[in-house]
């Protein structure tokens, strides 16, 4: 794979990455809010080879436990989404500035030679 289509398929990716955080932002935000229903970033069949699709659509999380209040935000998994999310936005990012580097060298190389 080329230098190019690495990074565009990590910039689709890094783009991919802002939706869900905005997602789990939200959720954490109305983890007070009565009837607030948690909310997911749906992922469709195949996502790992589509993920460049930046349409990303948000359904309602199942299978969550709701309070007597309607809501069912639950905190420990929103942490933990947050945390695996800003995990892999990290990795694309040092992917990223990786590949940039090598950009760079074969560039001051070339002026080198």
């Amino acid at each position: 794979m080329s230098l190019d289509r690495v990074g565009l398929n990590l910039g689709s990716y890094l783009s991919y990455l802002t939706r869900p955080q905005e997602v789990i932002a939200s959720n954490i935000a109305n983890a007070d809010t009565p009837g607030y229903r948690t909310l997911d970033v749906a992922r469709p069949p195949g996502f790992s080879s589509v993920f460049q699709q930046i349409a990303v659509q948000t359904e309602e999380a199942a299978g969550l436990t709701t309070r007597n209040d309607g809501n069912n935000v639950s905190m420990d998994r929103e942490a933990r989404l947050l945390s695996e999310n800003t995990l892999k936005f990290s990795l694309a990012t040092q992917m990223l500035r990786g590949e940039l580097k090598d950009i760079r060298s074969a560039i001051e190389e070339g002026r080198s030679a």
